[in-house]
Order: C-alpha cells, then sequence, then structure tokens
C-alpha cells in the first residue's frame, strides 16, 4: 500500500507540474554575433539644403535600414555630408546631388551608381544591399 501511494504522489507531481512558455527578451540579427568586432558599415550621401532630390534620397535610406530580410541594413551608418561646406565636395558633386559613396575598409569612398527617385524602398534595399555584398566578394576571392 506504501509504494502504491509513492506512484501516486509521483504520477500526481508530474501532471502538475507547470512550465512557464519561454519568451526571448532579444533577437539577434545574423551579424549580432560579431558586431562588436566588425566595423559598422557606412555610407555617406552628399546633399545640400534645399535640395528636395537629396531629402527624398534620406527618407528612403532610413526606411530601407529598418526593413527585415535576408539582407538586413540595420548596422548601417548614414554619413550626411552638405556640400556647401566643404568648396572641395562642392566642386566635385555641385551638378551630381544626391550622391551616395559607400565607405570601404580603408577609409576611402566608392560612389554608387545614382538611384532613381522613383525607386521603392524595397529596391534601395535591394541595392543597397548589394552594394555591400559586392565588396564582400572582392575581400572573398
Amino acid at each position: 500500500m506504501l509504494s502504491k501511494g509513492i506512484g501516486t504522489m509521483a504520477a500526481r507531481s508530474l501532471s502538475t507540474v507547470h512550465v512557464p512558455a519561454f519568451k526571448p527578451k532579444w533577437v539577434f540579427s545574423p551579424l549580432s554575433f560579431c558586431s562588436s568586432e566588425s566595423k559598422p558599415r557606412k555610407l555617406v550621401l552628399y546633399s545640400k539644403p534645399g535640395c528636395c532630390l537629396c531629402d527624398g534620397l534620406k527618407e528612403k535610406l532610413h526606411a530601407a535600414f529598418s526593413l527585415s530580410g535576408p539582407d538586413p541594413l540595420h548596422d548601417v551608418v548614414l554619413q550626411v555630408r552638405d556640400i556647401t561646406s566643404n568648396p572641395e565636395w562642392e566642386k566635385a558633386y555641385q551638378y551630381e546631388i544626391p550622391v551616395l559613396a559607400k565607405v570601404l575598409s580603408d577609409g576611402s569612398e566608392e560612389i554608387l551608381p545614382r538611384l532613381s527617385p522613383r525607386l521603392g524602398v524595397e529596391l534601395v534595399h535591394k541595392k543597397i544591399a548589394a552594394a555591400f555584398k559586392q565588396a564582400v566578394k572582392y575581400i572573398l576571392v
């Protein structure tokens, strides 16, 4: 009779075990494991005050950086440079703005192909992600 009571208690204690639902407190992006070791990816937008094309591109870039997907751009840092504050920038880009450049690992800049103002945020995201992937291919080869 004693062993029968122990079996009942064991069965009862197993049936009353409550396992709380697991809720993760943080979300990892694919590159988050190495984010402390790698430098953030950087873009430079050459612009000037009153340039509506520049403002539109800046808004689309920020929206593209916040999109999730297979190629997240959450770590991309955008630096906006006012060409009127530097005579060299003004001479080089006064008829070209907005100009978008990718900062390479050595600190130099690679001018990216012009993005049409008609492109949607998703296509801007895709083109920026492709530009960063292209750099990785050259490094790996």
